[in-house]
């Protein structure tokens, strides 16, 4: 009896065992693959900087396990992509196995250097393929990657230790040690052209003294902690003019990150800032996009110059991780400026200073976390480190015709020390103003919409009817409680909106002229 109990058990074993190779046992796979895609479009690079990483997705419908005899990069060894399958990189792969109705991931990476390419021109359409199997049962995927050249401006590093140069900068005549990367622009690099994109490894600094002049057309790319310092005496001066084409803006300069996969393209905080520093003096900045920064645009002291430090128009601000422009003790004038998405507030004017703004639309639709601050900052003192208050005259903060609105409420703050011996001196004309104090929580003269050295002629809590705030399409439609809302007085001082449209006859509130919009389908 035990000796058939064994033999029935043995045969079971056996019997299961053959079942569980059979389960396992892989043939080779016949050119009837499927995949996620055709065409693996690896996006836009500069030569030299690599891409993000790409998935293709193999499938196996079939109901047997079967193994890939060999994938393959079309030019081998010798291509600029790199492959990993199932996790193991490399660019030649033997006996991929495959189990039935499953799939695997194969991700795609590149970096390519352009002057290894033949006549790059500035762009060059780098191409290959992933080759599944070979002869009758081979399939291909393509991979598809546009290289541009770039000028790279890159801090210096020291040959024998090779530590990366770091700032001394002269900030109103201080001299002051940084760990700041970066390193200043040589004389020959003092005027950008539009001829191909500068990309910008940590901070480029202007010299005291000069200037660093920006042609219309040209496109700055920074790469992460990277930016523009204008040191002491020194001055930017951005000459974008209008584009007749709104989607590419043929004409603007355009700070980004040099990242250009469309999933970086509104990815706030990817770069630092362009600072304007104590003492720098005559920035002007004309037809310019500055998008995805930390903050757009610091600008520190001058507070009561001949002229203002920064005189900017026509220009856009977006997605910035903290604020879009930064004043501290400083002074600002702009017109036709749009900034919106900003992680504390769109436009803060602090530690005093004078900011005069007109027809421009000073907005916050972040919603990529919570905000502490409205969209419009105004305060006259700093904190130190031991949270001991600086207080210094707010000279005057002027906004005129003027949207002020947002996804918060409300969307300003007058924050003020009071001090009889500083002054504390703003006025918001014919603006539309997001500001509801359900819970009485602000209060004070500051506060009292009625008193007419503040606030006159205001529209409070209206829809200004932007196109869509959340994806940065400021322009008003229709149904906008803007619509010929604005002062001709300062219509006359800013006669044509951001975008050309001449709006002296009836001026609407904000950067923008409103437009019907045209019918979705």
């Amino acid at each position: 009896m035990k000796r058939l109990l064994y033999f029935l058990l043995t045969i079971l074993f056996i019997s299961l065992w053959s079942s569980c190779r059979k389960d396992f046992e892989f043939s080779p796979s016949k050119g009837n693959l499927e995949f996620s895609k055709d065409t693996v479009y690896l996006d836009t690079i500069f030569t030299n900087i690599g891409s993000s990483t790409y998935n293709l997705k193999v499938y196996n419908r079939s109901d047997d396990n079967i193994f890939i005899p060999s994938v393959k990069l079309g030019l081998g060894e010798t291509s600029a992509y790199r492959l990993s399958v199932d996790g193991i990189p490399g660019k030649v792969f033997e006996n991929v196995e495959l189990l039935a109705k499953d799939s695997l991931f194969i991700f795609i990476e590149t970096t390519i250097d352009i002057n290894n390419l033949p006549n790059p021109n500035g762009t060059y359409l780098y191409t290959d393929k992933i080759e599944f199997d070979s002869g009758t049962n081979q399939q291909n995927v393509d991979l598809v990657t546009l290289v541009k050249d770039a000028i790279f401006i890159y801090p210096n590093r020291n040959n024998t230790t090779k530590v990366i140069e770091t700032l001394t900068l002269n900030i109103a005549g201080e001299q002051l040690e940084t760990e700041l990367q970066g390193r200043e622009l040589l004389p020959n690099e003092l005027t950008f052209t539009n001829e191909i994109p500068y990309v910008i490894y940590g901070f480029a600094t202007v010299p005291e003294g000069e200037t660093l002049t920006i042609e219309a057309g040209t496109r700055i790319h920074f790469h992460e902690n990277s930016g523009i310092i204008v040191s002491n005496n020194a001055s930017l001066h951005v000459n974008g003019s209008f584009s007749t084409d709104q989607e590419i803006l043929e004409n603007e300069v355009i700070f980004e990150g040099d990242r250009l996969e469309p999933q970086f393209s509104d990815v706030p905080g990817q770069w630092g800032t362009i600072w304007l520093v104590d003492g720098s003096l005559n920035n002007i900045i004309n037809y310019a996009t500055i998008k995805n920064a930390l903050v757009g645009i610091l600008s520190d002291g001058n507070p009561n110059p001949t002229s203002d430090k920064l005189t900017i128009s026509n220009t856009q601000i977006y997605n910035s991780g903290g604020f879009g422009i930064l004043g501290r003790n400083t002074s600002i004038k702009g017109e036709n400026v749009v900034i919106n998405n900003a992680g504390q507030s769109a436009f803060a004017g602090t530690f005093g200073g004078t900011y005069n703004m007109t027809h421009s639309t000073i907005a916050n639709y972040w919603n990529n976390g919570f905000r502490q601050l409205p969209a419009l900052l105004l305060n006259n003192f700093i904190l130190d480190e031991e949270n001991t208050a600086t207080i210094t005259d707010l000279t005057q903060a002027n906004f005129n015709n003027c949207i002020i609105y947002g996804n918060d409420n409300p969307e300003i703050l007058l924050d003020e020390i009071e001090d009889n011996a500083v002054n504390f001196n703003f006025k918001f004309t014919n603006c539309l103003i997001r500001f509801e104090d359900n819970n009485n929580t602000f209060t004070g003269p500051n506060y009292d919409f009625s008193d007419t050295n503040h606030y006159q002629d205001n529209i409070f809590n209206k829809d200004p009817h932007f196109k869509d705030g959340f994806s940065n399409k400021m322009i008003i439609g229709e149904e906008s409680s803007g619509i010929g809302r604005g002062a001709s007085l300062f219509a006359t001082q800013v006669p044509f909106d951001i975008l050309s449209v001449n709006r002296t006859s009836t001026p609407d509130i904000g950067a923008y002229q409103h437009i019907t919009f045209p019918e979705e389908d």
